[in-house]
C-alpha cells in the first residue's frame, strides 16, 4: 500500500466565503481534479489526505491560489486549472504572481491573461509588430487585444486606437433596413464598442472617439490609408476575403501595431473564401510576425462553452472523414 500523507493549510488572509465559492466549489473543482486525495473544511484549516506526491502537489496548488486571492481578491475556475497545470509542470512556485499581473485595471477590475495559451497570445504582441490570434469563441482574443491597445496608448507607445470590423451578414439580410448608411453598419461594430467601453471609463470613450484617438470603422474604410503611430484590431477577420486581407495588412505604417482575431471555424462568407485561412498558410514564418493558435483549452467563459466547442469540432472531424471515405468509394 503506498504511503499516504496528511496536511493542514491555514486559510488565512483572504475571503474565506469568496475563497471556497458557492457551496464550497472550489474544494469540489479540487476533488475532481486529484481523485486520490480527501479535502475537509473546518474553520478556515483545510485538511487534506492522500499519495504523498499529490498532497504535496495541492498543499503547493493551495498555496499559489492563497496568494493569488490576497492579490486579487477571488480565484476563478480557470485560475484553479490554471495552477494545477503549473504546479504539475514544476512552474508552481510564482505561479500566482504569473497569474496575477495585470494588463491594465478599469474600475477596480483587472484584466489579465487567464492561461497559458492566453499569456503566450499577450506575450506575441508585446514582442511582434503583426500577430494573429486565432481560435474559437470565448478564449480572449478580442479582449485582450483591445486591453493591449488601451495599454499602448496609456503608455504613449501609439497615439490612436483603429478597430475594425468586414461588414459581412451571417445569415441575416440587413440591406433593405431603413436608415442611413451608419445604421446599417452599426450592428456589425457594436461588438467593438462594447468592448472598447469596457476598457476606459464611460465619459473618457466619447472624448476620445471625437477626437479621432479611437476609431471604430468597417474594414472598407481602410482601403488607401497608411496607419502610422496606431494599435489596429481587425476583429472577425475570419470573413476577409483574401484580396480585403493583403489590403489590410499592407496599411501598416511607422510606429504601428496589428492584431488580427478571428475563429476559423465560423466564416459567413458566401463561398468560405477566408483571407484568415489563406493568410495563415502563406505568412507563418515571416520575421515579426506571429500566430497565436488558441484552443478550447484557453476558454474562460462558461464551461459549457468549451465543451460545447468541443462537440463541433469531433462533429466536423466525422463529417471530413465520412466525406474522405465516400471520395476514395
Amino acid at each position: 500500500m503506498d504511503p499516504e500523507l496528511q496536511r493542514t493549510i491555514s486559510l488565512t488572509g483572504v475571503d474565506l466565503a469568496a475563497f471556497l465559492g458557492d457551496r464550497e466549489q472550489l474544494i469540489g473543482q479540487l476533488e475532481s481534479e486529484h481523485p486520490s486525495v480527501s479535502f475537509h473544511v473546518r474553520g478556515d484549516l483545510l485538511t487534506v489526505r492522500g499519495p504523498v506526491d499529490a498532497v504535496r502537489e495541492v498543499e503547493q496548488g493551495v498555496g499559489e491560489m492563497l496568494e493569488l486571492a490576497r492579490r486579487n481578491g477571488a480565484v476563478s475556475r480557470s485560475d484553479v486549472k490554471e495552477v494545477g497545470r503549473l504546479v504539475r509542470e514544476g512552474n508552481g512556485p510564482g505561479a500566482a504572481q504569473m497569474l496575477a499581473e495585470p494588463i491594465l485595471t478599469v474600475r477596480g477590475r483587472a484584466v489579465r491573461p487567464q492561461t497559458q495559451g492566453q499569456r503566450e497570445y499577450v506575450r506575441a504582441m508585446d514582442e511582434h509588430t503583426v500577430v494573429f490570434g486565432i481560435g474559437p469563441a470565448g478564449t480572449g482574443k478580442t479582449y485582450l487585444a483591445m486591453a493591449k491597445a488601451v495599454q499602448s496608448l496609456q503608455r504613449r507607445e501609439v497615439s490612436k486606437i483603429i478597430l475594425t470590423r468586414p461588414a459581412v451578414e451571417a445569415g441575416e439580410h440587413l440591406g433593405y433596413l431603413p436608415g442611413t448608411l451608419e445604421d446599417k453598419i452599426d450592428p456589425y461594430l457594436r461588438p467593438l464598442f462594447d468592448a472598447v467601453g469596457a476598457m476606459m471609463e464611460p465619459d473618457l470613450v466619447p472624448r476620445l472617439m471625437a477626437s479621432g484617438t479611437i476609431e471604430v470603422a468597417p474594414l472598407a474604410y481602410m482601403r488607401g490609408r497608411t496607419l502610422n503611430e496606431s494599435f489596429v484590431v481587425l476583429d472577425e477577420a475570419q470573413n476577409t476575403t483574401p484580396e480585403q486581407m493583403k489590403m489590410f495588412l499592407t496599411r501598416l505604417g511607422y510606429g504601428s501595431k496589428i492584431v488580427v482575431t478571428g475563429d476559423l471555424t465560423q466564416v459567413d462568407l458566401p463561398h468560405k473564401s477566408s483571407g484568415l485561412r489563406q493568410v495563415s498558410r502563406i505568412l507563418r514564418g515571416v520575421d515579426d510576425i506571429h500566430f497565436s493558435d488558441l484552443t478550447a483549452d484557453d476558454i474562460v467563459r462558461h464551461s459549457l462553452v468549451g465543451r460545447i466547442v468541443d462537440a463541433y469540432d469531433a462533429h466536423d472531424a466525422r463529417d471530413t472523414s465520412s466525406d474522405q471515405r465516400s471520395a476514395n468509394v
